[in-house]
């Protein structure tokens, strides 16, 4: 028997279905060892030897790995071909010490990929074994000697990461951008024209008037552009709309051209994150957690990937399929190859595409049953694999210039041709159509419209824009930006607000603060970018990983050594109220703590009550006690949930948010859950809706 060992139970059998009876495919459940949870777990004086420890929850499968690997006569490591993959595969060896291991890699989960795969079995790469070990070492030095200084020096179970502290200030700054902002005011001037009556020709005769009107924006001044800003006050609109009083509108010059618009490439990891969240607002954890599914499935290509390479393989398949679905006109005519922007880019991966082009989202939907959300995100991917070796959607374009006085006014049209990949894949587009206009014709003026703007603040981050963000910076990883921005929501130093916009905590301000004013390079985006450099170039065997870290360490522990003596230990700052605690009547103070400032027992830690300061109240009274009302909340965890004002005398509480209507059968709250139903929040009603 050959043994062949995967992360997952999903992969494992989605390759059972390839092999015959000759295989037996079994799972780590994940990781298997790591580094020891309550202790640092690194021997500096040994060169950073990491002390790893077999996962706890993982011994039984440890152990039953073991049993089907004394009974098989080879076994082969067919973990996911990036650091992580590669770690576990490595990992797993140290515990089964059995000669004649073999790795396996492949990009897609196919009967011909393992097949290949096979044939071309290889040791394990310790190169990227040791780039993996040096991002974990380093997020340990990070995470376990930094912590405590925070826990000593600000509140008590903070933490710091080396990324995710990196990500916490580009939210922050940005939110010093928008507070410190000073809008700038300008106008803009439109003219509403039309054609007129004894200079229309025949064949326009039956246009309507939506078609014979159009607007045209006010862009030059004496031959010269007009500055955005040139425009400042309602004064000087006036007085250019004054001056353009009886003018004659002419029109000037026309422009007419075919212009093209090209597919956008297939998808790499950091851009599916972004595009998902664009379209279906899923979260980049989300999005992994969907894409991970489908690629172990045999889907879709492995989709932790910096890569836009295709196969030729894929190029003839998509070529193909182009041709015999929607005709050969709608094919690019070549194949096309995109280029990777990003100089650690690993070319041998893919991009993420299908792997069975013949498997339709219309036909996986009708076959698999694929959950909602999977189905989703697999039609994205399948549509832009195919969208891009696609022709370019072509567009009718005109630009006119109309002249009146010593002003030039410009209208743009435009209208799709041909389709071509906005078939297959739609993107946003304009179409403006302009009535037929000729070369010196006179144009009847309808109105001059004057408009007020005002300069914009930079926008708060969404998912996708700070994926964008993290990406042009080189900080993280296409496989790390996921965890980066969910671990950083857990810790509560950046929340979203009501439009899904990430916004720093209070608690995040203070410890950035802290972070950038006494560990500037902990939190410098070029230093952690650097780091990324060096964990590539450790993963390409140019550089070893005990000198990496001891840079690293040497001067980051001499500071952390100053600081504990430079920084004072925190007070027990506090502000007054003149509130009474429930509990023991004691006085209720306001306190600093992991999720920002609360109302605490003064009594403390005799007395433990506490309750959220800012009580987010929904407006709804609670279906319990009838005195309360329901409130936002969270857990020691920071996990929110909604519970009742009242409490410790009143303990209703439910995980969903209550939707303001009131259920017709217990007069309980409706509540909406995770997949959008309306339901009862009274676990013994069966209300629906």
């Amino acid at each position: 028997m050959k043994l062949i060992v995967v992360e997952s139970p999903t992969k494992s059998r989605t390759l059972k279905r390839f092999l015959g009876k000759d295989y037996q495919v079994a799972a780590t459940m994940g990781h298997i060892r790591d580094l020891p949870e309550k202790s640092f777990g690194i021997d500096i004086d040994k060169d950073f030897t990491p002390k790893y420890i077999v996962i706890p929850k993982r011994k039984a499968t440890i152990t039953q790995l073991k049993k089907l690997a004394a009974e098989a006569e080879r076994i082969y490591l067919g973990m996911d071909f990036d650091r992580e993959g590669e770690a576990i595969a490595w990992h797993l060896s140290e515990i089964l010490k059995k000669k004649g291991l073999k790795r396996i890699v492949f990009h897609e989960i196919t009967k011909s990929a393992i097949k290949e795969a096979l044939k071309n079995p290889r040791d394990i790469d310790m190169q990227l074994v040791d780039a993996q070990q040096t991002r974990r070492i380093l997020d340990r030095i990070v995470g376990y000697k930094l912590s405590p200084f925070l826990w000593k020096k600000v509140v008590r179970r903070l933490s710091a990461g080396r990324v995710q502290s990196v990500t916490v200030r580009l939210v922050v700054e940005r939110e010093k951008e928008i507070e410190s902002f000073v809008p700038q005011e300008y106008w803009s001037i439109e003219a509403l024209l039309k054609k007129s009556f004894g200079f229309a020709q025949d064949k326009q005769k039956t246009e309507n008037k939506e078609q014979k009107e159009f607007k045209a924006l006010l862009v030059k001044k004496d031959g010269k552009t007009i500055p955005k800003l040139e425009i400042k006050t309602k004064k000087q609109a006036t007085e250019i709309i004054k001056d353009l009083k009886g003018t004659e509108y002419r029109v000037v010059d026309i422009e007419k051209k075919e212009t093209k618009k090209n597919p956008l490439p297939p998808f790499m990891t950091s851009t599916l994150q972004q595009e998902s969240w664009g379209r279906f607002r899923f979260p980049a954890k989300l999005t992994m957690r969907i894409a991970q599914n489908l690629y172990e499935r045999g889907l879709i290509t492995y989709h932790r990937s910096d890569s836009l390479n295709l196969s030729n393989l894929a190029l003839f398949g998509a070529k193909r399929f182009i041709i015999e679905n929607y005709g050969k006109n709608y094919w690019a005519g070549f194949l096309r190859k995109y280029k990777t922007k990003s100089k650690t880019a690993q070319e041998a991966h893919e991009a993420i595409r299908p792997t069975y082009l013949s498997k339709t989202p219309e036909k996986l939907e009708k076959e698999a049953k694929l959950n909602r959300n999977v189905l989703k995100l697999y039609e994205l991917i399948w549509k832009r694999f195919i969208a891009c070796q696609m022709a370019p959607a072509v567009f009718d374009s005109v630009k006119v210039n109309i002249g009146a006085k010593k002003y030039t006014f410009r209208a743009n049209g435009q209208t799709l041709k041909f389709d071509g990949f906005l078939k297959v894949y739609l993107i946003k587009f304009e179409e403006n159509k302009l009535p037929f206009l000729t070369k010196n014709e006179i144009l009847e003026l309808i109105k001059l419209i004057p408009s007020q703007h005002f300069t914009q603040a930079p926008p708060r981050y969404t998912e996708a824009t700070l994926i964008k963000v993290l990406e042009e910076n080189g900080i993280g990883r296409p496989s790390t930006y996921a965890p980066i921005i969910s671990t950083i929501q857990e810790r509560n130093y950046i929340e979203k607000d009501e439009k899904k916009r990430f916004c720093p905590t209070e608690i995040g301000i203070v410890v950035n603060n802290l972070l950038v004013n006494h560990f500037p390079k902990i939190v410098d985006v070029n230093f952690t970018a650097k780091m990324e450099e060096d964990l590539d170039e450790i993963a390409k065997g140019e550089k070893k990983w005990v000198p990496v870290i001891r840079e690293f360490y040497i001067p980051f522990e001499e500071n952390l050594k100053k600081k504990e003596k430079e920084i004072p230990d925190k007070k027990l700052t506090y502000e007054k109220t003149s509130k009474k605690c429930p509990k023991c009547g004691g006085s209720i103070i306001i306190k600093l703590g992991r999720y920002g400032k609360f109302y605490a027992c003064s009594n403390f830690p005799k007395c433990k009550y506490t309750e959220p300061l800012k009580k987010n109240t929904l407006g709804i009274k609670c279906p319990k006690c009838k005195k309360g009302e329901i409130v936002e909340k969270r857990t020691k965890k920071g996990k929110i949930f909604y519970g009742c004002s009242n409490w410790p005398n009143c303990d209703f509480a439910t995980w969903y948010k209550p939707t303001g209507k009131i259920c017709p059968k217990c007069n309980f709250p409706l509540i909406e859950t995770k997949r959008k139903q309306i339901k009862c929040s009274n676990k013994d009603c069966d209300y629906r809706e």
